[in-house]
């Protein structure tokens, strides 16, 4: 049987669901091809996680994702280690859900309270892992997870980034031990999260880390704010990343994007001040 993968999202980082699907399919004997509407498949499956996406081919797609259906897959296929063919690194979920409710966040709704979700012996394969973890330090599991990455020399990304509110020195510490793809990432979405953001760098640094730090700022109201919070990550030499928020449809603020453009440009924001960018 020909089985057809089509990824919707077509972001930087494969689809997760479509990966463990292909390596279900090509145990069983079937012919897995991606992104081929014109030839199809004996079976076509289909994924798009944001609802700016684009939607599917016209055709008979079984469709999943936060968008188009609730429907998860099969414990036999979620717990299916991914295909990693053409990759040089690992994917996947430790955890899922969160301990937060941020208004702007459909995690919650779609994944509820956090739980552990798979153990890393399930789908690392790589000295390189991609972890996509909602809130990964609020897991009940998560000191369990940190002794295998770190005991197994992994070079780990959280690349939604941690909680800078669950980190103590202990935290802090067992952070340091972990080796790192390139950044340790956290968020400062509003002014609220300037404190803990504060307080967990001094920790980290404290403890004796020394690489990068990685800050996502969300545009979603006032511009004003989010430069506020961008110099504000400065001021501490951390790494800004300006997104702005987009609705059900995908549209930004034209003012929100030319805040992103700037910050993001490090070139730029390292030599041009906002008041001059033009």
């Amino acid at each position: 049987m020909r089985v057809h993968l089509y990824d919707c999202d077509k972001t930087r980082f494969p689809n997760l669901a479509l990966l463990k699907l292909s390596a279900w399919h090509k145990v069983r004997g079937d012919d897995v091809i991606w992104n081929a509407p014109l030839f199809g498949g004996d079976l076509n499956y289909s994924s798009r996680v944001f609802t700016w996406s684009e939607k599917p081919p016209p055709g008979d797609y079984n469709m999943g994702g936060w968008v188009d259906s609730p429907k998860t897959l099969p414990d036999e296929i979620e717990h299916t280690c991914p295909d990693y063919e053409g990759m040089d690194y690992s994917l996947g979920f430790l955890s899922r859900g969160c301990i937060r409710k941020c208004s702007f966040c459909i995690v919650p709704e779609k994944e509820g309270e956090i739980s552990p979700h798979s153990k890393p012996q399930e789908f690392i394969r790589h000295r390189e892992v991609l972890l996509m973890d909602n809130n990964w330090l609020a897991s009940p599991r998560w000191e369990v997870d940190w002794k295998y990455l770190q005991s197994n020399g992994h070079k780990v990304d959280f690349n939604q980034g941690l909680d800078s509110r669950l980190i103590d020195r202990s935290v802090a510490e067992r952070l340091t031990a972990l080796r790192w793809v390139r950044f340790i990432r956290m968020a400062c979405d509003s002014q609220f999260r300037k404190e803990p953001l504060s307080k967990a760098v001094h920790l980290l640094r404290s403890s004796g880390y020394t690489g990068g730090i990685f800050i996502y700022i969300l545009i979603k109201d006032s511009i004003e704010d989010a430069l506020d919070r961008v110099e504000f990550c400065r001021s501490l030499d951390l790494q800004p990343f300006a997104q702005p928020y987009a609705d059900n449809e995908g549209n930004t603020k034209p003012e929100a994007r030319r805040l992103a453009r700037w910050c993001n440009h490090k070139a730029i924001f390292n030599t041009v001040a906002w008041e001059d960018y033009i």
